[in-house]
This record gives structure tokens, sequence and C-alpha cells, in this order.
């Protein structure tokens, strides 16, 4: 078994966060509030000083200098103070992770459904598909920030407001898990037909840092 630690939505609270041990540590975006310069430092050297044998990393709608013109000076910020090769930022693209005898396949992407014109947002329909029609067939582990429609993506004003082309897209596939945020307070995790889909934002509705990570051995 793989043991995977998952958070999301930090929003630079991620020193107030407990991390189990595990093989691979997941963040699911939202490591930020506005992208500032300060924020990516800080969370980079934090992210990069953790023990797992891997660490996976998307932004997310909040993480606004990495979407745009300041997108590679904003990796710079993120990876100014590592050296650690096991720090890998995904976005749109996929790493093979070797743990003992396993492989596992790792693809993160941080696009979602239009949200007040933050970072990373696509208008719903067919640029969204032709988005996470990029997901390879054999992917494992998948990272995006947002849920899909109709899993852990409940508001609290009632409305589920996951994306339905994720969800066709994932439907597809053959994942072990799949991680995501974004909904604050739809955190948990559920299995449905073999695939375990975790909101593990680690910030609640009011931006307090009390939900624990999630851990999965997959």
């Amino acid at each position: 078994m793989v043991r995977v630690v998952t958070i999301s939505d930090t929003h630079t609270y991620h020193e107030s966060v407990i991390l189990p041990h595990g093989d691979i540590l997941v963040h699911a975006g939202d490591f930020t509030f506005r992208g500032k310069e300060e924020e990516v430092r800080a969370f980079g050297k934090w992210f990069a000083q953790q023990p797992h044998k891997y660490k996976c990393l998307i932004a997310g709608n909040h993480d606004l200098s990495l979407d745009g013109a300041k997108h590679q000076e904003a990796l710079n910020w993120l990876y100014d103070d590592c050296i650690d090769t096991r720090f890998i930022y995904l976005q749109d693209s996929s790493v093979t992770l070797e743990i003992d005898d396993r492989k596992i396949k790792v693809y993160g992407s941080p696009w979602q459904p239009w949200f007040h014109d933050w970072a990373f947002n696509v208008q719903r329909g067919p640029k969204l598909e032709a988005i996470w029609s990029q997901i390879p067939e054999d992917t494992d582990l998948l990272i995006t920030h947002g849920p899909p429609q109709g899993i852990l993506d409940l508001c609290d004003h009632g409305e589920q407001v996951g994306c339905d082309d994720l969800l066709r897209r994932v439907k597809q596939l053959k994942l072990k898990l799949h991680v995501f945020g974004h909904i604050h307070e739809s955190y948990g995790f559920e299995e449905i037909n073999g695939t375990i889909y975790a909101n593990a934002s680690s910030c609640n509705l009011r931006y307090n840092p009390v939900n624990p990570p999630l851990v999965f051995d997959i």
C-alpha cells in the first residue's frame, strides 16, 4: 500500500496543520489568500521541509500569481528555498512516482468553473471539457482544485457547484483517488464505484484551519 496524506485550502495557515506520516503529500490548491510573493515563498519553504517521500501541489483560484503573466516568476518564488526534487508542482501535467515496488501516476490541474473572476476560471462547457480530456487514461491519483458535480460540492446555501464536465471525465477513468477542495463546507470523503473522492479542505467556511488531513492507503 501507498499512504497518501491530503490537504487543500490552507490559505496561509499551513503551519497550523498537523501532518501524519505518509508516502505522498498532496495539496489541492489555495495555499495562499491572493498569491502574493511573501505568501507563495512562505508556503514553498514549509512544503519542501515536510518529510514525505513525494510532495505534489497544484494551484487554486486564490493563488492568483500562478495564473497568467506572473506564472514563471511565481514558480520561482515557490521553489527559491527548495532544492528538493520530490516537491512537484503540477499544472495540466503528470508524474509517475515510484514507492518501493509500486508506481503511482499522478495528474494535477487547477481549473474550475468560473467563480468570481479569480484565478484558473473557465466557463462551463467546451473549454472545460477540453481541459479534462487531457487527463491520461492510466491516471491513478487525480488532483483538481474543484470537485466534480454532485460529489462533496454542496455550498452552505444549498447549491451543488461542482463541474459536470469533470464528473463525466472521472467516470471514464479508473482512478484510485481523486483529491480536491475549493468548497470548504463539503470537507470529507466518500467512495463511489471503487474510486475514493476526497474534499481535503483544511479551512472551514470561516477560513479557520480546523479540518485535519485526510489519509488514504491505495
